[in-house]
């Protein structure tokens, strides 16, 4: 089964050709990272206009790029939330428009879902793939796929989650974010600090440049919510604002009180050494939460999603903290974790597959959650 898959729930116009759910023939995202940059955030009309004049050149493009023809194609996936009203729309009608036109069944895929099934898919090399026989090819088990029950941690610029995953399309929220996710933490920090946009590859950028020989002068508060598997950043945040804001107008005490003793206020504050701080503040309360929530699960892998899953502090302090219990850290690469059509089409195939459809009267689900069923 080869499907076409359409993305476009915030500022990333994207459309992807797909085989089983995991091979990826073609994956092209035209991105609007330069435009909203000035802004230090996305512009929702802006987006969906941009959306709007990307959404055909990008399919064509998938097309090409995968070597296939519309005869090629055997369904139409698009998101349908969660993220922008209007660009969700976009990508959401253009995807039905042409399931009907082909006269092919279209579904509609939850972006979250997705995100959590980057990890099924596999390069784009063709070369690199070992597909089984032609009679175990539409498997729902592959050699080399995820193996269940697993524990996902999704984190991006709106959502900060752990789910276990018992089999297929089964979603137990154990904990989430009470104030701001990861991604959106990453973003606040980063224009308070003036990285840029957008904010987790720029911190993670300032926060490599600072000697790891050196002690870091800062130590920035965790909310570990004790008794919950919940995340906060809230706080963390303000307390970066406070640092700054002390270096800009002398170390005061909303400042000085966050800082371990030789902290570099003032004028000539480290933006690496409070970048590092921030990210490690970060990276210390998810990786620890996850570890404790896969010890008690008893899961023997744990999958990263969402476009936060791409930070290399994360990823190596989970792979060091899972590794010695024998659990294996899962990850896509830097490439499928942010927003991209690939993704879209491995979480449809599974659908498909159960004989699900959308019909065309679908409508956009801006705060669309994973289908939750109750923890056990």
């Amino acid at each position: 089964m080869r499907i076409l898959a359409i993305e476009s729930s915030c500022d990333e116009t994207g459309a992807a050709v797909i085989e089983h759910g995991r091979i990826i023939r073609s994956n092209v995202v035209a991105s609007q990272a330069s435009i909203h940059e000035r802004y230090g955030g996305v512009v929702p009309e802006v987006a969906s206009r941009h959306q709007l004049d990307a959404l055909i050149p990008v399919v064509e493009a998938a097309l090409r790029e995968a070597s296939v023809t519309w005869d090629d194609i055997d369904a139409i996936a698009a998101t349908y939330g969660p993220g922008l009203a209007g660009s969700l729309l976009v990508g959401l009608t253009g995807g039905k428009a042409l399931a009907l036109a082909r006269g092919l069944p279209f579904i509609g895929v939850n972006h979250l879902e997705a995100h959590i099934y980057a990890n099924w898919l596999r390069s784009q090399d063709a070369d690199t793939i070992t597909i089984p026989a032609s009679e175990d090819a539409d498997e729902d088990e592959w050699p080399g796929d995820p193996r269940f029950p697993l524990l996902a941690l999704v984190i991006s610029g709106a959502h900060s989650e752990l789910v276990s995953i018992p089999h297929h399309g089964h979603y137990e929220l154990l904990g989430q974010t009470r104030d701001d996710a990861a991604g959106e933490a990453f973003d606040k920090v980063a224009r308070v600090m003036g990285l840029g946009y957008p904010g987790g590859p720029a911190i993670q950028q300032a926060a490599a440049r600072r000697d790891p020989s050196r002690k870091n002068p800062f130590r920035l508060p965790r909310a570990w919510l004790n008794g919950t598997w919940d995340f906060s950043f809230s706080g963390l945040k303000t307390a970066v604002l406070h640092l700054v804001e002390g270096a800009q107008h002398g170390a005061g005490d909303g400042a000085s009180r966050y800082a371990r003793e030789g902290a570099a206020l003032a004028g000539d504050l480290s933006i690496p050494d409070l970048a590092a701080a921030f990210q490690d503040a970060v990276v210390d309360v998810l990786a620890t939460k996850t570890v404790r929530a896969a010890q008690s699960l008893g899961v023997t892998q744990v999958l990263l999603a969402g476009g936060v899953a791409a930070n290399v502090a994360l990823r190596e302090r989970l792979t060091r903290d899972l590794a010695p219990l024998g659990i294996d850290l899962r990850f896509p690469p830097v490439v499928l974790c942010t927003d991209n059509a690939a993704m879209i089409g491995a979480a449809a195939w599974f659908h498909l597959r159960l004989g699900e459809r959308s019909g065309l009267d679908l409508d956009v689900r801006p705060n669309l959650q994973l289908p939750f069923a109750a923890a056990q």
